[in-house]
C-alpha cells in the first residue's frame, strides 16, 4: 500500500466485448475507452479508492498478441514501481485465460493484478461488464487480496493457473478446477482457499518462438504431427484422458520430442496427466519415457503460455522441464 490514505488502482483497457458497441451492420466492435467503461459503474463513486486509467489497446480478445501482453506486463511493473496499490485489466474474454496466466508468470509486482471482462456487451440487456469491473476494483484495492494475478468474474475470484473459459455465452463462463479461491459479497473480498503461485519467468525477452498446440482426436495417425517437424520451436499435445494418444502417433511424437520441447497435457482441462498408471504404446508413461514433458494439471492453454514464455526468454529444454515441474506443484 502506498503512503496515501486511499489506495490507488491503475485500470488498463484492452478492448473486448466489455468495451463493444453496436455497429451499423448490427454486429459489435470495441469502441469504448477506459473512462467510458468506468463511467458506466456509478457505484465506483462510493469506493474509497483513487483511479488512474489507461487505454492500452482497443482490440477483440482474439486479436491480442504475445507482444501486447509482454508490453502490458512491463507497464504494470512500471505502475507498481511508481506506487499503485493494485491493477485492473479489462479485455475480451476469449483470451483472459492466456493474459492472466502470462501476467502471473511475468509480474512479481507485489500487488493484486485483476483481469476481468464481460460476456454481454454494454448494449445488451443484463450487461455484466459494470458488475465485473466493480468486483475487480474491490479485489484490486483490498488489503487481504493475494499479491499476484487473478481473474475476477461473476463475483468469483480465480487463480490464474486454474481458471478457464468453460462456456461460450454464459455470464458465469469462467470456472476453475477444483474451484474458485474466493468471492466478493456485500462489498467484501472473501478468500476460501490457498492461492497457488505460478513459477517466475522474469528474464529479458530474447526470441520470438513459434509454438503450437495439437489436439489429439479419434483416428489420428500422426500425419499432422509429422507436418509440424521443423515448423515450430515448441509443441503442446492435448491428449486423451490422463495423457494418451493413438499408437500411430507415437513415432512422430518420439521424433519431435528429440528435437524440441513437447509438452503432454490432457484435453479434458480438469485433472492431471498421470505418470505411471498405464503402460501401452501411446500411454502417459510411454510418452514421458520418450522425452515429453508433463503439463501436470495445467490445461493445454496454460501449458502453451508457459512453454512459449520460457522459450521467449531463451530457456533450454532441461530448464523448461524444471519449470513445468515447478508449475505442477502450483497448479
Amino acid at each position: 500500500m502506498n503512503d496515501q490514505a486511499r489506495p490507488r488502482v491503475a485500470v488498463y483497457s484492452l478492448g473486448g466485448t466489455i468495451a463493444m458497441t453496436a455497429q451499423p451492420d448490427g454486429t459489435a466492435a470495441p469502441t469504448l475507452s477506459a473512462k467510458e467503461l468506468l463511467a458506466a459503474v456509478p457505484q465506483i463513486s462510493g469506493l474509497d479508492v483513487d483511479l488512474e486509467v489507461h487505454d492500452f489497446r482497443q482490440v477483440p480478445g482474439a486479436s491480442l498478441t504475445f507482444e501486447d501482453l509482454f508490453a502490458l506486463a512491463d507497464e504494470i511493473k512500471n505502475a507498481a514501481a511508481r506506487g499503485v496499490d493494485g491493477v485492473v485489466v479489462t479485455q475480451g474474454t476469449d483470451t483472459i485465460e492466456e493474459t492472466s496466466y502470462l501476467l502471473d508468470l511475468r509480474c512479481r509486482a507485489d500487488i493484486p493484478i485483476v483481469v476481468t471482462g464481460a460476456m454481454r456487451n454494454p448494449t445488451m440487456a443484463g450487461a455484466d461488464g459494470p458488475a465485473n469491473i466493480l468486483a475487480a476494483l474491490r479485489v484490486a484495492s483490498s488489503p487481504p487480496a493475494p499479491r499476484q494475478s487473478l481473474v475476477v468474474f461473476a463475483d468469483e475470484i480465480h487463480a490464474t493457473s486454474r481458471v478457464r473459459k468453460s462456456h461460450s455465452t454464459s455470464i458465469a463462463a469462467f470456472t476453475s478446477w477444483p474451484g474458485a479461491i474466493g468471492y466478493v459479497a456485500e462489498d467484501q473480498v472473501v478468500l476460501t482457499s490457498a492461492v497457488p503461485r505460478s513459477p517466475e519467468i522474469l528474464g529479458p525477452l530474447q526470441a520470438s518462438p513459434r509454438t503450437a498446440m495439437a489436439t489429439i482426436t479419434l483416428g489420428d495417425d500422426g500425419e499432422v504431427l509429422r507436418a509440424l517437424s521443423g515448423q515450430v520451436d515448441g509443441l503442446v499435445v492435448a491428449a486423451f484422458g490422463a495423457g494418451h494418444v493413438p499408437s500411430a502417433c507415437v513415432p512422430a511424437l518420439n521424433d519431435l520430442a528429440q528435437r524440441i520441447p513437447v509438452v503432454l497435457a490432457s484435453r479434458t482441462s480438469a485433472g492431471p496427466v498421470l505418470t505411471r498408471t498405464y503402460g501401452f504404446p501411446g500411454s502417459e508413461s510411454d510418452l514421458l519415457a520418450r522425452g515429453m514433458i508433463s503439463a501436470g494439471a495445467l490445461t493445454p492453454v496454460k501449458a502453451k503460455i508457459l512453454l512459449h514464455t520460457a522459450l521467449t526468454v531463451g530457456m533450454s529444454k532441461p530448464e523448461i522441464r524444471g519449470l513445468f515441474d515447478a508449475a505442477n506443484g502450483a497448479s
